[in-house]
């Protein structure tokens, strides 16, 4: 089917669509008080501002059409027990009786701007931070699950070009350039199933917060994002449980209290691959070991046999000295694990050898958060975590074991205040102490060669920052900075951030952000068959070096701190439902190696140092045309290239994640129980290097054109999503939810790269996308 096609199909189904959901009558009977607000945003052009949690559970009626904006709210406001503070007159201040303390205080700093940004649980405030709630979350297209990891990439800026989790590029950065923090403490793993699941669990993270630029200055060491996600914190002396399955994995999760002021929290998720074979596992299979050693034919092999499969467990401990005093214990282990066995015939001999692949992220934490007083709190954290690969790989044509490792351990002590002057201004401060130690093993048993090197970098940081928020919430002004002190290069670097939004003419608001970030730790590739081809980068330290040096036969090439400056301006318009958001930003990254970005062309084994400029423009426009019904549109546009002095004579060239345009265009209906999701995504295709026309072949090697200079065909995808919530009983729900991934079998090549085959011919080496891929899920709540 033809592009044209595709896309006429999916507007007919969108208008068609609009058409159902505007004959819909809206029932009086009670509804949930999330439900009702939307209407009642709808009807009197104001916007919600209210913590997740106080409304959850409430039920009411939808008040009258008659009744003014503070009529009604006093209707709301007798059935909920709730109480509405009207800012101005567009925003509306949702609060409990219980939460008039500090938290509440300090919350009013970060005031919703646009509620229901992309679909219901997903919010952008005034200092440009983007907030997932996945306990509240609507649905996206092709997801069951508010799978953490996919739904950012739904955000204008953000996209996968090999639709994994774990090479998630934001405004053209490579995926070690995201700071990922899970409780505060830094992560160094972030998929299962080597990329097509995130590593998080969505059912017991409460809160998403995402910034792409104008980053807080106590966050660093991520330059690209700031994917900060969080547990509840607080202890209703509620039980809550939960548990499902889809094709893939199993959970389960109980929030328990155990005493007026304890209370625990776990999880847990195992995949099914290696107990049972589903359609949806053979797909993941097929996508994710795609040229790999799983795959690569070989005439000695009689037989093929792999086991795998993943799990995460989360803890958290939650004590509360006394009201002013709260003591917490994280803990979290992600794995996955894979073996991979070949029965060979050579040499007249039957062998069985075993390769395997280890990927964990273990973390321990422990964090003490004291209330001074009505105006003064200070936190206290400490983490340790700790990250690991190992491979071991057998080559049976060389006769030859590879052993490979990466592990990372990061140590970090931060030490946090906050302190309300009034109710405009607020200050932040604080000290961070991060001491990260990354190793590298290599060890060959044909012929013998063995290479372990080990690096250790410490930092320490203060950072400070002021917030101002007017009184009529109309203008957002955050100064902030942050001090790097690194000891072993007598370095020291200084990253300011902005933040500035100013509403105007009611309905519009202006914002400028911007930052300088740097980043000690990033990921390289070696070889692309490190690590059995699966998982092929490695974490390491910038050493600031200038020149090659060799530590135990191991050549050590430079690895630069990164350092990024970026600005950012938007405008946007809020009205009747219907948002207009648009933002243009120019972004600088110095710093970056060769060996980090992945090359696959004539610069697949040089080593280079050099940078990046990325520029463009994001844009969405989101209209709901009722509470049941809403519509999404984004589409960015950018530019990315390389400058690297030593390679294309010094000459700017495309990077190798320069999309220069992607749209989606999404639609939801909900009702009561119901939702459906439909929606398309396309992009221009990634830049590829083509070999030279006259394919000739000099000293064994790939003559090749100008370094991406070509394109892949252009990307296309849709996908659909159902879910349906039902009662049991009065303390327990499910949730059933059908979800297609490239409903028509789009045929997407992601990759192409070119080797010589026996005959000293050039072979195209393609990866294809995903094809059509179906889930079904089941889930059963306790509360």
């Amino acid at each position: 089917m033809s592009k044209k096609g595709v896309i006429s199909i999916f507007l007919l189904l969108f208008f068609l669509n609009i058409l159902i959901v505007n004959a819909q009558t809206i029932q009086k009977e009670t509804q949930a008080l999330s439900t009702v607000l939307k209407i009642i945003e709808t009807r009197y052009n104001i916007s919600f501002s209210y913590a997740d949690a106080n409304i959850k559970h409430k039920q009411t009626t939808i008040p009258d059409k008659g009744l003014t904006l503070r009529e009604a709210l006093n209707v709301l406001k007798d059935q909920t027990s709730l109480d509405f503070e009207i800012l101005d007159n567009r925003f509306v201040v949702i609060r409990t009786d219980s939460n008039e303390g500090l938290e509440n205080n300090i919350q009013r700093l970060d005031e919703i701007v646009i509620t229901n940004y992309l679909t219901t649980g997903i919010t952008k405030l005034n200092d440009g931070t983007i907030t997932i709630n996945p306990e509240n979350f609507g649905i996206i297209p092709g997801l069951i699950e508010p799978d953490i990891l996919k739904t950012i990439q739904s955000i204008p800026g953000v996209l996968s070009i090999d639709e994994t989790v774990t090479n998630i590029n934001v405004r053209g950065g490579t995926h070690d350039q995201n700071l990922l923090l899970w409780e505060g403490i830094k992560m160094y793993q972030s998929g299962h199933f080597f990329g097509l699941i995130s590593a998080f669990n969505p059912h017991t993270t409460t809160q998403v917060n995402v910034s792409k630029n104008g980053t807080r200055a106590k966050y660093g060491d991520g330059i690209s994002s700031i994917v900060d996600m969080r547990l509840s914190n607080k202890i209703d002396n509620k039980f809550k449980a939960g548990g499902g399955l889809n094709l893939i994995n199993a959970d389960v999760f109980a929030k328990i209290p155990l005493t007026k002021n304890t209370e625990l929290q776990i999880s847990s998720r195992r995949s099914l691959t290696d107990l049972v074979t589903t359609p949806t596992y053979n797909l993941y299979k097929k996508r994710i070991f795609q040229d790999t050693d799983l795959t690569q034919a070989n005439t000695n092999v009689i037989a093929k046999n792999e086991s795998f499969y993943f799990y995460d467990v989360t803890a958290k401990f939650l004590y509360d000295i006394s009201e002013t005093d709260k003591l917490r214990f994280h803990f979290l282990k992600v794995s996955n694990k894979l073996n991979f066995e070949e029965q060979t015939d050579l040499n007249n001999t039957n062998e069985i050898l075993n390769s395997k692949l280890s990927q964990s992220n273990s973390a321990i934490g422990l964090s003490y958060k004291r209330d001074w007083n009505p105006k003064l709190s200070t936190t206290t954290q400490f983490y340790i975590t700790n990250y690991e690969l190992d491979a071991t790989n057998f080559d049976i044509v060389n006769n030859q074991r590879l052993i490979q490792t990466n592990e990372v351990v990061d140590g970090t002590i931060k030490i946090d205040a906050n302190y309300k002057l009034n109710d405009q201004l607020n200050i932040n401060a604080g000290y961070q102490f991060t001491e990260v130690g990354i190793s590298n093993l290599e060890d060959v048993n044909n012929p013998v060669f063995r290479s372990f090197i080990k690096d250790v970098i410490q930092n320490n940081s203060l950072y400070a920052e002021a917030a101002f928020l007017s009184t009529n919430a109309k203008t957002n002004l955050k100064l902030g900075n942050r001090i790097n002190h690194f000891p072993k290069f007598k370095l020291i670097l200084n990253e300011p951030r902005l933040t500035f939004s100013q509403r105007f003419l009611k309905h519009f608001r202006f914002e400028l952000l911007g930052e300088f970030m740097s980043q000690s730790t990033s990921q390289v590739i070696d070889l692309q068959n490190d690590f059995l081809g699966i998982e092929k980068r490695r974490w390491v330290l910038s050493n600031n070096n200038k020149e090659v040096i060799t530590i135990n036969n191991k050549r050590i090439q430079p690895v630069p701190i990164l350092k990024s400056k970026q600005v950012s301006l938007g405008i946007h318009y809020n009205k009747s439902k219907l948002l207009i958001s648009t933002e243009a930003y120019l972004k600088n990254v110095d710093g970056i190696t060769a060996r980090s970005q992945g090359f696959q062309n004539q610069y697949q084994f040089v080593n280079s140092i050099g940078s990046y400029q990325a520029k463009g423009i994001d844009v969405l426009i989101n209209k709901q045309f009722s509470h049941l019904f809403s519509s999404w549109f984004n589409y960015s546009y950018s530019r990315n290239d390389y400058t690297f002095p030593e390679l294309n004579m010094g000459d700017p060239f495309p990077n190798n994640v320069d999309i220069r345009h992607a749209l989606a265009l999404s639609s939801s209906y909900t009702y009561k129980g119901l939702k459906l999701a439909l929606g398309l995504n396309w992009h221009s295709g990634k830049p590829t290097t083509l070999p030279t026309l006259d394919e000739n072949i000099n000293d064994n090697s790939i003559s090749y054109q100008a370094p991406n200079s070509s394109n892949l065909k252009d990307y296309l995808r849709a996908d659909c999503s159902a879910t349906y919530k039902f009662n049991i009983s009065e303390t327990s729900r499910a949730v059933i939810g059908v979800s297609i991934w490239n409903i028509l079998n789009q045929k997407n090549i992601i990759n192409t790269y070119y080797t010589l085959d026996n005959n000293n011919s050039i072979t195209p080496i393609e990866t294809r996308s995903l094809g059509v891929t179906p889930n079904v899920s089941l889930r059963i709540n306790l509360n």
